[in-house]
């Protein structure tokens, strides 16, 4: 039993890894394609300004300046690492063709611990992705919503989906075998860890993750 719980979590830590290398290879090939396509578009200012198309050079910044508010996804919450691992998970929903509609605020400071809601976080944004994937690129779609409500930090969390899925205790039936919730039952110890609560609601087309975390928590005792 020991080892199979350690050979989940092996697996589990692995798969962490190699979603971060794809977020920040994701990252690094934006800033490459800008890097490489810098030149080409300073020759062609270059060109309009000398034949004095004063017009042409203005349109072509416009343009220019749309295509980096497309590209530009950075969020700012206020909270650095929320920042990161939102910005991070953004970029890569992006390149999978995800529409994602975000809104976050939080202070810089909070009672729970960075590592910690960067996993409540990073988890339930994964398998939100994985549920779009599952779906035509017209039909994928997340909503992420974070703020402070009272004394608590509030978070949303809603994708897109396929039909209703059968409710087992307090989660979910998954198709995708024995280990697939090993990453939810960790964001529901962490729920658990600072006296929050968490609820799941699935329908046809949509799944959603609501998650009430004390804004300045002191942790259990029993973690």
């Amino acid at each position: 039993m020991f080892g199979n719980n350690k050979r989940k979590m092996t697996e589990y830590q692995n798969s962490l890894v190699e979603t971060h290398y794809a977020e920040v290879e994701n990252m690094y090939r934006k800033m490459r394609e800008w890097r490489h396509d810098y030149h080409n578009h300073m020759q062609a200012l270059s060109a309009y300004l000398d034949s004095g198309d004063i017009e042409s050079a203005r349109k072509y910044l416009d343009e220019i300046n749309e295509t980096l508010v497309t590209v530009d996804t950075v969020l700012k919450t206020g909270n650095r690492m929320v920042d990161a691992i939102l910005n991070s998970k953004i970029s890569l929903m992006n390149s999978k063709k995800i529409r994602v509609d975000a809104t976050a605020k939080l202070p810089e400071s909070l009672g729970v611990s960075d590592i910690d809601i960067c996993v409540i976080i990073g988890n339930l944004l994964d398998n939100a992705m994985e549920a779009c994937e599952e779906l035509p690129e017209n039909s994928r779609f997340v909503r992420i919503y974070v703020s402070l409500k009272g004394k608590h930090i509030y978070m949303s969390f809603t994708n897109s989906a396929g039909k209703k899925r059968v409710r087992s205790g307090s989660g979910f039936i998954s198709a995708k075998g024995e280990g697939h919730g090993f990453g939810l039952s960790r964001v529901d110890g962490l729920v658990k860890k600072y006296g929050g609560y968490l609820t799941r609601a699935s329908e046809d087309g949509g799944f959603t993750t609501e998650v009430y975390l004390p804004a300045y928590a002191v942790q259990s005792d029993n973690d």
